[in-house]
């Protein structure tokens, strides 16, 4: 668990994930706080989503955001946020062909394709030094007592 979560990345380019994953986070967070108010019926009336996967995409819209912004279980966040922009791109009409810029009220799916490819690096690359996920899971930090027998 430790190997997943810990910080790969250090010095500048940490800060350059510490910036990345604020903005993201709050952007997460913003487009996850309306939905999260109404967290079943937040989509159209219509939709094939049914109310408990709204919920859930309203959650990791809005906490998988927190996550990120604080550096908290990163990988696992962004894996998350990844999830439903996927879901995301695909109610936008992506497999329809729908172009990548469109003129309004066409629906375009560039924005989840961004947040999508920031998720995406984000799993891999991880928080950065500058996070909780580097406090609590830094080589050599504290490591669970053993029993003693």
């Amino acid at each position: 668990m430790r190997k997943i979560f810990e910080a790969r990345v250090a010095g500048a380019p940490a800060v350059g994930l510490l910036v990345v994953r604020a903005v993201f986070g709050v952007a997460m967070m913003l487009h996850g706080l309306p939905k999260i108010q109404n967290p079943t019926a937040w989509m159209p009336a219509d939709s094939t989503i049914p109310p408990a996967l709204q919920a859930v995409a309203a959650f990791i819209e809005f906490f998988g955001g927190l996550a990120l912004v604080v550096g908290l279980l990163t990988p696992l966040a962004a894996l998350g946020v990844a999830g439903v922009m996927v879901k995301a791109m695909d109610v936008l009409g992506v497999t329809r062909g729908a172009p990548f810029v469109a003129k309004p009220p066409a629906p375009s799916f560039e924005l989840p394709a961004l947040f999508l490819a920031v998720a995406i690096m984000l799993m891999f690359t991880g928080a950065g030094t500058l996070s909780l996920d580097a406090l609590l899971f830094q080589k050599g930090g504290a490591k669970p007592k053993r029993k003693q027998t």
